[in-house]
Formats: structure tokens, C-alpha cells, sequence
């Protein structure tokens, strides 16, 4: 254990590593555990660029025996709040019995070679616990090609409050496998909760 906080060594030398204001982000997760044991954990650090502008954020997700708790900081620019670029950080605890879906989505090159046990070459981890919701709707219709009757909408609900993408070629496939480990360990401790 550290012995700044009450989170794991490794995941605080990850978050370290990561780089991304870690003492911003170490202390707000420190909080939101409130000294309960992790059990797992996955920080993915992304970079993305907007035409002139490059914005840093960073994702923990850590496991416990209770909750998933969920920390996120982000860099901002100069605003009404503050003449100066800041940045956010902000955590959610989610008890496991709340979380209604684990997503684990694979993506693979030449399928037909692929073997058992291999690290994808992208990983998306989605979970959802119905804090956000998402409705796509589209027009219905019959299976008349001459029908013009207006038959409302139709669509699908789903609840995914936050997707975290891995790629063996950004991340490296370390990364893919820590992410891999992780949803295993989330799906069993929701299917126990």
C-alpha cells in the first residue's frame, strides 16, 4: 500500500505514469474508496486532438468488493470560472447490484487465424448502471413497399454511462490484457452482487 493514501502501489504508480495531474487525480479517488480494499483496477490515459487544440483526460475505473467506483479528470481552457486553463476531476460510486451491463467488445484482424488466449487488436469495455441512457430512434415501417401510413418511430434504449477504448497499437497489449482482466473481474463481482 502507499503510504500517501490507501490505494494500491501499483495502481498509484500507474495513475503516476499516466501523468496527467496524478496528485489531482490520486486524491479524488482516494476519497471516493473511502479505505474500502481495490480489487481491480484499469487507468486509461487518452490524448486527443481538435484541429488547433490538444486535450488530455484520464479514466480510473476501480473495483471493490461493494462498488464500482469510477474517477475521471479532464484539462480545460480559460473560462467565465477562471481567466486561467484548469482542470476537473470528479468520481462516482456505483454499487455493484446497480450495474446492469458489461460490454465487452472485440476487435480482431484475420478471424479466420485467430486463436484462443490472443490479444485483440482493440478492446472496448462499455458499462452501464442507468445514470445515462441513450435512445435511437428511427422512423418505422411496414414490410408494404407501397404502404405510405405513418407507423411512429422505433428504436433501441441502452444504457452505457461510459466506454473506455484500448488498442494494442496505441496502449500497448499489456493494456488490452489489464482492460481483458478487469471486465472479467467486474462481470463476476455483478454476477455475485
Amino acid at each position: 500500500m502507499s503510504q500517501t493514501s490507501g490505494l494500491p502501489d501499483e495502481l498509484v504508480a500507474e495513475v503516476e505514469r499516466a501523468g496527467f495531474y496524478p496528485a489531482l487525480v490520486l486524491d479524488a479517488l482516494d476519497v471516493a474508496i473511502a479505505g474500502e480494499e481495490v480489487l481491480s483496477y484499469l487507468v486509461q490515459q487518452e490524448t486527443t486532438f481538435d484541429r488547433v487544440e490538444v486535450r488530455r483526460h484520464v479514466t480510473v475505473l476501480s473495483l471493490t468488493s461493494t462498488r464500482l467506483v469510477v474517477a475521471h479528470a479532464d484539462d480545460h481552457d480559460p473560462d467565465a470560472l477562471s481567466p486561467e486553463p484548469y482542470a476537473s476531476a470528479s468520481t462516482e460510486a456505483v454499487p455493484l447490484s446497480k450495474v446492469t451491463s458489461v460490454v465487452l467488445s472485440h476487435a480482431v484482424t484475420s478471424p479466420e487465424q485467430h486463436r484462443g488466449g490472443a490479444v485483440p487488436r482493440e478492446l472496448s469495455l462499455t458499462i452501464g448502471w442507468g445514470s445515462l441512457t441513450r435512445v435511437d430512434l428511427e422512423p418505422a415501417s411496414c414490410a408494404d413497399p407501397d404502404c405510405e401510413a405513418d407507423h411512429g418511430y422505433t428504436g433501441t434504449l441502452a444504457s452505457d454511462d461510459i466506454t473506455v477504448r484500448l488498442s494494442a497499437e496505441a496502449e500497448g497489449e499489456p493494456a488490452v490484457r489489464k482492460a481483458a482482466g478487469f471486465a472479467r473481474a467486474l462481470s463476476a463481482a455483478t454476477a455475485r452482487a
